[in-house]
């Protein structure tokens, strides 16, 4: 099994702000996203690109996973912000509006002219119509080693923004686009986070999301304010009960007189070696939140 590195809370901050770059070194989120795009204005974004940078070199993140979300490459800022981006190497790249395999290609080249160290990934937003329909073209892009692509982003408010779909409790008109991408990230090896909940003053309401999100299938969510880190680091966790389970699970598989098997007697139901290997996946997160210290 490939190492698994928890991705339960991924924290959108905003570049032109300094203090909060600086807040990031501090914050329990698995991934601190730094961010050049929306939540900068234009007057604003070259400076911004700078302090991004700057705090990179810097470093100090560590264990948090750190991803640069970049403007678009059909911006006025977008190649000037790759280029100084992949100099300064974060964990990882988040190119926006990634709507054709075609994109991620085009950011693949750039990061190969620019050098940048093979440990850069690149993370795509999926958040337009064109990018649910060509979800699974656009993970397959992960198969060609050149686009570094590792995770899909959800961008929710963009769809329903162009899609004229309402913002709703239980999020019923988005859950065919959040299983569409889901199925083509796993079809293709890939991470996939969920987008933001809006309501800052609804806990419960982010609470159900992260829940429908995990129990889809999703990595963990991508969130727009510290208070929002515990619960998404809580509910993408697996709980005591379920490593427990997952060991039992796991260490009746691993018997020698289990070894050829495909099913067995567990309990008192019957258990397939597929259990096994969602058990791995289960103690396997458990152990890298262990070695987070959190």
């Amino acid at each position: 099994m490939t190492e698994i590195r928890p991705r339960r809370s991924a924290l959108y901050m905003p570049g032109s702000n300094a203090r909060a770059l600086e807040k990031a070194r501090t914050l329990p989120a698995d991934v601190v996203i730094l961010d050049l795009e929306d939540s900068v204005a234009p007057e604003a974004k070259t400076e911004a690109r700078a302090q991004v940078c700057a705090a990179l070199r810097q470093g100090g993140f560590a264990p948090r996973e750190v991803v640069v979300r970049v403007n678009a490459l059909d911006t006025p800022w977008g190649e000037e912000d790759l280029a100084a981006v992949a100099a300064a190497a974060p964990d990882a790249i988040l190119v926006p509006k990634v709507s054709s395999p075609e994109t991620l290609a085009a950011v693949g080249l750039r990061l190969r002219r620019a050098r940048a160290p093979e440990r850069v990934r690149v993370w795509a937003m999926i958040e337009t119509a064109h990018a649910i329909l060509r979800a699974d073209a656009i993970a397959g892009a992960a198969h060609d080693v050149d686009t570094r692509l590792d995770c899909f982003v959800l961008g929710l408010n963009d769809l329903a923004r162009e899609t004229r779909a309402r913002l709703v409790p239980g999020r019923a008109p988005m859950l065919p686009w959040m299983a569409t991408a889901l199925a083509a990230a796993r079809a293709n090896g890939i991470d996939i986070l969920d987008g933001v909940c809006n309501d800052l003053s609804d806990a419960a309401a982010l609470r159900a999301e992260c829940v429908q999100a995990r129990d889809c299938g999703f990595d963990g969510k991508t969130l727009i304010h510290p208070n929002q880190i515990g619960t998404a680091n809580e509910i993408f966790s697996p709980t005591p009960e379920e490593v427990s389970e997952a060991r039992i699970v796991a260490e009746a598989f691993e018997k020698p007189e289990n070894a050829r098997k495909g099913a067995i007697a567990l309990g008192g139901r019957m258990v397939e070696r597929l259990h096994a290997d969602m058990a791995r996946r289960v103690l396997g997160l458990a152990r890298a939140i262990e070695a987070r210290g959190s």
